[in-house]
């Protein structure tokens, strides 16, 4: 097992879900990291040393290593600190569980970051578009990954529930601005049951943002909600 404590640094906004994402990741394996608070618009000299290519948080710092882009921040925390597994033994598996959270990132997100940006009959669209994905996604979860249990992983949380799970708060924001329900518990059982058991986790509980406090923040340009992007 690998020194849960050792150096571990990450920088991150308030209100990113990309941020809140890895927070969850490292409290769940039980791993202490000193946590830098980034300023949107005035980027800190470190962060751009340390991710000069998208000059964004995440970044997570291990014993002095950088690493960056959420997804695969998560995959190399499970790589370094492997107890409990965020990730499946069996090969197949973990391929899916790395497409599934693929598929979030480059479908999921964004749609819902439209969603807010959309009036009327495209706004219905694009959440019908939303609604559509995660059907997609349950279909696939319980037919490729899921063998009982609150979560995606079994009775332990995985890396596609942090990343589901997470966006659970944004998914609520969403539906509060916009008006329209996204998820569906008779469209998506599986996935709305995930969500709600991990933002229920002791370990994450606290990183979960409620919608109120989201919403509060919009008028706040120095604390603007960040669900879709690295900061």
């Amino acid at each position: 097992m690998a020194d849960r404590s050792k150096g571990v640094k990450l920088y991150g906004t308030s209100f990113n879900g990309h941020t809140s994402m890895v927070e969850c990741a490292l409290r769940l394996k039980g791993v202490a990291y000193e946590y830098v608070e980034e300023d949107r618009k005035n980027k800190s000299e470190a962060l751009l040393k340390l991710n000069p290519v998208h000059k964004q948080v995440p970044v997570l710092v291990v014993d002095g290593k950088p690493i960056a882009e959420s997804l695969i921040i998560l995959q190399h925390i499970d790589d370094v600190w492997k107890d409990p597994p965020h990730l499946p033994e069996d090969p197949y598996k973990r391929a899916k569980v790395r497409f599934w959270a693929d598929f979030v990132g480059k479908k999921v997100v964004p749609i819902m970051h439209t969603i807010v940006t959309l009036k009327g009959d495209e706004q219905k669209t694009a959440a019908e578009e939303f609604a559509g994905y995660l059907m997609t996604m349950e279909d696939g979860i319980r037919e490729e990954l899921w063998t009982g249990g609150p979560f995606v992983n079994g009775d332990n949380p995985g890396l596609l529930d942090v990343v589901m799970g997470s966006s659970y708060v944004w998914i609520k924001f969403i539906e509060a601005v916009a008006g329209v329900k996204l998820a569906k518990r008779e469209e998506t059982p599986l996935l709305c049951s995930f969500m709600e058991a991990f933002v229920e986790l002791d370990a994450v509980k606290e990183l979960m943002t409620p919608p109120e406090v989201l919403l509060q923040s919009r008028g706040n340009p120095g604390a603007k909600p960040t669900a879709t992007s690295g900061d």
